[in-house]
């Protein structure tokens, strides 16, 4: 019996374990998170695939999409153009409004950068710029519910 038990808790474990691997195996991550009525949006891109989650305003969406090549470049080139990895984070604390995170993990634009403390005036444009991008994917390829 404790045989049986041992072997079934192993068996839980690795399934959870392994549901998580979506969440940490990602080239590109966007997410949105927070607020007065807190909402939590989550875009992660592994090569061509995609995974958008919504949780907010009493909804729940999952969903799987492939992402064109396309997409990926004009994402790319995007961020390219908008100096991503030189975006300035200001560091003043700002309470309850929905802070954007954006984490590319591989490439020329690798890194990581959030506006929970707000983007550095000089940085806004580009900062806006490359969420659009982001909204526009989403947009494009998600079915709303």
């Amino acid at each position: 019996m404790k045989r049986i038990l041992g072997i079934l808790f192993a068996i839980i474990v690795l399934i959870s374990c392994n549901s998580q691997k979506r969440y940490s195996d990602f080239d590109i991550s966007y997410s949105k998170s927070g607020g007065y009525a807190p909402i939590y949006e989550n875009l992660l891109i592994k090569g061509n695939n995609a995974f958008y989650s919504f949780e907010g305003n009493g909804k729940k969406l999952k969903q799987n999409f492939k992402i064109s090549n396309e997409d990926l470049n004009r994402l790319e080139n995007t961020l390219s153009q908008n100096n991503f990895r030189r975006i300035e984070e200001d560091h003043k604390k700002i309470y309850d409004f929905i802070s954007t995170s954006i984490n590319i993990k591989k490439g020329p634009n690798s890194g990581s950068k959030t506006d929970a403390s707000a983007i550095m005036p000089n940085y806004k444009t580009n900062w806006t710029n490359i969420t659009y991008v982001f909204q526009e994917i989403i947009n494009a390829n998600v079915k709303k519910q």
